[in-house]
Parts: structure tokens; C-alpha cells; sequence
């Protein structure tokens, strides 16, 4: 298939999948928000009716005891709770496999996820392998594989940039194949999310910063995308102004309660957008990347976005210059050329001075065939992005990345 016809089959299927967008639920999470909120999460829980719940989190927030709070007020509404504290950085197979059957074997009605975006990853996936018991992982990867309805499920974030408390998502890695696996289905969207700044407040400098970045990638690339509405298009522009006017004094003065506050509610935004428009490239490498390095999802999307975001060229100077202007950039007289490009060089000033590096050390020439294929597989047909990248391009670009 020559480039021009396989352009032409991306952009038939996208269109296809725009139309099919319209019949499915979009329903956001209920919030629960502001300083202390996810005390209140229990006694949400016993309204519902649940008396026996799943906790998935890590073992660096259970040492950081960050989770107490909460526990003490489940005992407090006499409901029981059972902690699965396995999660990975990026979760595996074998921790899906873990927390279910913590949640069969304890007779659990409901699932708590408690973190960044591993535990919720790993939240997801349980929920969807309990539903669906005779389908393992890597077959639900892609597109409304779940279907089934999974346990209600709450999500705490405690950083400000995954936005998983509002998606569809969840990406789980396979260590035998160093694959990441990508699954997509309304089903997986938390039914409630809690927004309690003072969860994020002891968030380390790198940490505030790579997923702050990654909140900032989830929005650009739904914005420039072709496949946005009229509330992902609002979402996109607010996240993007929240997190240019936040980001960084979070990131300078971590106690800042309003600043991560204003985090939390922009990643949030940033994540009901692309789950609805999508992401891109960023996100096929990044996850790529990932998988074969075990490089942190946020600092990847980081390093990769502004890259990317030059490929894309005149194709995305128009909507990158809108939100050039949303970002309170100094635009006045500009071609949208100059705004577009004056906005890629304000996302490299802020890598830098948050010390997220240009380039990564781990890649090796002999993997980026392969990386860019698996990339490639995830994008292609799928993501509306501004233009469609071939291999080629795709390997040209990562060693693009390569230190």
C-alpha cells in the first residue's frame, strides 16, 4: 500500500470511529474535591452500599503512610478493606493477576485505586479481567474488548498528571515481550475520582514535574487532533492554561496547596479530553519506550512532545498558535508559525528548567526498528493525529531521541 492510500485508510477508519464516539456513555466521574476530600470517600462508599472493598496502590505510598486517613475512616464507616501493594511502575500481567485475586478471594465488591497512574492502570485491568474471567490481557488490548461492566471504581490520584481518574484507559506491560498493552473501553472509567491537593503536597520536584508534562501532553495532543468535540476542545484549552500558570511554581514550592490543587483539576481536564479525542504519537512512542526501558510513562511524554510536535509542522500551526495564545504566551503580530513554534519552545524552556532531560541514554539503534513498528501499531489507524507518520519517519524521529 503506497502512502497515500494507507493516509486515506487512517483517515476512513478514524472517521468511522468518530461516528461510533457518539453511541457510547461519556459520563464523568462524580468529584470529590479540595483539601481533605478523600476522608469523605468512605462514607461515599457506604451510601452506595458497599461494606468490602479492593485498595490497589504501592509500597511507596503505603511506607509514606499517605493512604492512613483514608483507612481510618473505612474502619470508622465499618467497612473492610483489603490492600494489594504490588503495583509496579509499570504494572505487569502477574499484578493484574495479584489484585484479582485478592478481590475474589476476600469476597470484595468494590475497588479503591490509590496513586499515580500504575495503581489505577492496575485498578482498571483487575476490574476488567473480573469481568471478563476467560479473556487474559493481551486480548483486551485495543478497542472495546471489556465490554462487561466491571466493580465500581474510585480513584484517588496522588500525582497531578496522568489524568486516569477521568479516562478510559489502562496500559499494561508485559515483561516477557517488553509490549506495553493498551486497553480501551468506557467500562474502565472510575465512577468517582477524589481531588485532595494534600495528597500531591509531598510529591518530589521530578515527579510534579515529569507528570505535570505529561498532563500538558495529554491535552496538547488532544487539541491538535482531528477528532476533538466542543467540551474536549473547552477541556484542552483550560487544562493547558492551568498548567502553564501552575506548573512550575508547584514544582519550585511543593506545598503550594492552590498550585497542586490547580494541578489536580487541570489533569483531570486534560484526561476527560483525550479520552474522548485521543491522544498521539507522543503517547505510541512514549508507551513503546516504556515497555522496552521501563522509562517512566510522564517523563517520556515529556521528552518526546515537543519532537513530535515539530514533525507535525504546518499541520499543526494553526491549533498549537491557539494554544500559544490560551498559554498567556507574549503572541501579539505573530504568524501563527511563530505562535506554534514560540509554543514548542516554551515546552523545551520548561523541560529544561525543570531539569527533564532533551534525550535518553537507553535507547539502543539495534531496538528502534522494533519500537517503531509496535509504535506504529498503536497509532496507525487509530490516532487522528494533525499527520500521519510512516516508519521511516517513526525511526528517524526516535533517534532523534537518542542521546
Amino acid at each position: 500500500m503506497n502512502k497515500k492510500m494507507y493516509e486515506a485508510y487512517c483517515r476512513t477508519f478514524q472517521g468511522v470511529m468518530r461516528v461510533a464516539m457518539n453511541v457510547l456513555d461519556w459520563s464523568e466521574p462524580e468529584l470529590l474535591k479540595g483539601a481533605g476530600a478523600v476522608k469523605e470517600l468512605p462514607k461515599k462508599i457506604k451510601e452506595l452500599g458497599y461494606n468490602n472493598v479492593l485498595v490497589v496502590t504501592d509500597k511507596g505510598l503505603m511506607g509514606l503512610h499517605l493512604l492512613d486517613s483514608m483507612f481510618e475512616e473505612l474502619r470508622n464507616n465499618e467497612i473492610a478493606y483489603v490492600v494489594y501493594d504490588g503495583v509496579q511502575p509499570n504494572p505487569t500481567i502477574d499484578n493484574i493477576e495479584e489484585a484479582r485475586k485478592l478481590f475474589l478471594g476476600n469476597g470484595c465488591q468494590a475497588i479503591i485505586a490509590f496513586g499515580g497512574g500504575s495503581p489505577m492502570d492496575c485498578a482498571k485491568a483487575c476490574g476488567a479481567r473480573i469481568a471478563r474471567p476467560n479473556t487474559e490481557i493481551p486480548k483486551m488490548r485495543g478497542q472495546l474488548k471489556v465490554i462487561k461492566k466491571i466493580p465500581t471504581l474510585f480513584a484517588v490520584p496522588t500525582t497531578a498528571g496522568t489524568g486516569s481518574e477521568a479516562t478510559l484507559a489502562a496500559v499494561v506491560s508485559n515483561p516477557k515481550t517488553h509490549e506495553k498493552n493498551a486497553i480501551n473501553d468506557p467500562v474502565l472509567r472510575p465512577k468517582y475520582a477524589v481531588l485532595d491537593p494534600e495528597l500531591t503536597l509531598g510529591l518530589p520536584p521530578h515527579i510534579t514535574s515529569t507528570t505535570g508534562m505529561d498532563a500538558l501532553t495529554h491535552a496538547v495532543e488532544a487539541y491538535i487532533g482531528q477528532s476533538n468535540t466542543d467540551n474536549t476542545e473547552e477541556k484542552a484549552k483550560l487544562a493547558t492554561k492551568m498548567i502553564f500558570a501552575n506548573l512550575e511554581t508547584a514544582y519550585k514550592d511543593g506545598k503550594n496547596v492552590e498550585a497542586r490543587e490547580n494541578m489536580l483539576l487541570a489533569s483531570y481536564y486534560a484526561g476527560i479530553a483525550f479520552t474522548r479525542a485521543y491522544v498521539g504519537y507522543v503517547h505510541a512512542i512514549a508507551h513503546n519506550l516504556g515497555g522496552m526501558y521501563g522509562i517512566p510513562h510522564g517523563l517520556a511524554n515529556a521528552v518526546i512532545l515537543p519532537y513530535v510536535l515539530d514533525f507535525f509542522g504546518e499541520t499543526a500551526y494553526k491549533r498549537l498558535a491557539e494554544l500559544a495564545d490560551v498559554a498567556g504566551l507574549d503572541c501579539a503580530g505573530k504568524s501563527d508559525e511563530e505562535k506554534a513554534k514560540m509554543f514548542i519552545a516554551e515546552i523545551r524552556r520548561m523541560n529544561k528548567d525543570m531539569n527533564i532531560p532533551e534525550k535518553f541514554e537507553q535507547i539502543k539503534e539495534s531496538d528502534i526498528s522494533l519500537i517503531a513498528d509496535r509504535a506504529l501499531k498503536e497509532g496507525n489507524p487509530l490516532y487522528p493525529v494533525p499527520k500521519i507518520m510512516d516508519k521511516d519517519e517513526c525511526v528517524a524521529l526516535i533517534r532523534q531521541l537518542m542521546a
